[in-house]
């Protein structure tokens, strides 16, 4: 492990376990208290923090930033939700880790909630990235689809307090390359125009061009509008391993931080195979309670996919597609790319993250004289019945007749078990 004390660089504070290892709850401590106490004295801070379908060690890091930044004169606590759907005051409790007493007397100064991506009241403008700038950042995988000027709405706590602390891990991300960082702002607590944008840049990239890779055009679309946000901003990139353990930790500069964090993530959580599989029984975990996030369980395998592969999404405790764009993807169904942007014009109505979502899951592939050929058949194993996979162009195993002893030990013979799928991608040996 080691820690340095805020300097004149850009990453003023790490801590990086030993291969093999975790740091301990006094490195931890330790990596925090250098990078952050006595900076934001009598200041209004807003820390962001990732939500339940993200593996961290939330609770910990939510007493530790407390406690540091105690000479605060505000701490409000944001929940960057993008789309996903708001937590009630139960749930925002049980992810910070503390009950109903505590909050009420303990962290009773503190804020907790929730960003609402739709609310106007909610989003204030920061500034705009012309047409001209996002043909750049796209490059060669510009698309009509992406023409027009880009607004930049952003939560407007985020310009209500003197300083925003980014506190959120970084794993390979299908549409960013890396998470964490600044994607916490852009599109974490943006409004839709920056959802929409930044999602359909990512399925215009593809996932196998995208996922794991640093340098990326939505990421160079999230630096870009992250650099409008006048409010000083510091980030804890975070690199979790096991259940919620950190490997690492770097707080400083958040194009600095996020840059050591993806560095680090690219070496724990990939895994890597000799060959291409043809079945993948990929076991989501319960922190993915519907589709819209479960299907990480698709986009981390993809890579290792032979052609005809089937992927299956094994998620017994799923039980719906999305509360929040459910009813988009009963319209459109999942698709490859080209089926879309060969038929925009009937498509152009649809919110480009909807689209985005449903080229991600259903994989690459062609659309050809009106025949659509997926690489790989997707197939959900969960609650949503066989008639609603059927419409949405996913195949149906029933998970009541899933043995996962039959689909272990086999990779010899190209079957593939993947528990806790999701987090870690798997790539080809070169």
């Amino acid at each position: 492990m080691t820690t340095e004390a805020p300097n004149d660089q850009s990453v003023d504070a790490r801590a990086v376990a030993p291969d093999g290892a975790v740091l301990t709850a006094q490195e931890v401590e330790a990596t925090l208290t250098a990078g952050l106490a006595g900076r934001f004295s009598g200041q209004r801070v807003l820390v962001l923090i990732p939500d339940h379908t993200r593996t961290a060690p939330v609770p910990q890091l939510f007493r530790l930033v407390t406690e540091i930044l105690g000479d605060a004169a505000q701490l409000d606590f944001m929940v960057a939700l993008g789309t996903h759907p708001p937590l009630p005051t139960g749930r925002l409790h049980q992810l910070v880790g503390i009950d109903a007493h505590e909050a009420a007397t303990r962290f009773r100064h503190v804020g907790i909630l929730n960003h609402a991506w739709q609310d106007d009241d909610q989003l204030v403008t920061i500034g705009t990235i012309t047409d001209e700038e996002v043909r750049s950042v796209a490059g060669a995988v510009w698309h009509p689809s992406l023409a027009g000027d880009l607004p930049l709405r952003l939560n407007r706590a985020a310009l209500d307090h003197d300083h925003v602390v980014i506190v959120g891990p970084t794993f390979p991300h299908e549409v960013v390359g890396f998470s964490g960082g600044a994607k916490y702002l852009f599109p974490g607590i943006s409004g839709p125009e920056m959802i929409d944008v930044s999602h359909w840049l990512g399925a215009l990239s593809g996932v196998v061009a995208t996922i794991g890779v640093a340098d990326t055009p939505t990421r160079a679309l999230v630096h870009a509008a992250a650099r409008h946000l006048p409010t000083p901003t510091t980030l804890v990139g975070l690199v979790v391993t096991g259940e919620a353990e950190l490997a690492g930790m770097f707080v400083g500069g958040v194009e600095a931080a996020w840059r050591e964090a993806a560095d680090l993530s690219s070496r724990l959580h990939v895994t890597y195979l000799d060959r291409p599989v043809q079945r993948v029984l990929s076991m989501a975990p319960p922190m993915y309670d519907e589709l819209w996030t479960a299907a990480k369980a698709m986009y981390k395998l993809e890579p290792v996919l032979a052609e005809g592969a089937e992927l299956v999404i094994y998620a017994p405790h799923l039980s719906e597609v999305s509360r929040v764009h459910g009813a988009d993807l009963a319209k459109v169904g999942y698709h490859v790319l080209p089926y879309f942007l060969e038929q925009w014009d009937r498509f152009a109505h649809v919110p480009r993250s909807v689209l985005a979502h449903s080229t991600h899951v259903r994989g690459a592939g062609t659309f050809t004289d009106g025949v659509e050929r997926p690489w790989a058949q997707v197939t959900l194993s969960s609650q949503v019945p066989a008639a609603e996979c059927e419409a949405l162009g996913l195949g149906y195993l029933d998970p009541t007749g899933v043995d996962v002893s039959e689909w272990e030990g086999r990779l010899d013979e190209g079957v593939l078990v993947v528990p806790r799928a999701g987090e870690t991608l798997y790539r080809l040996r070169r």
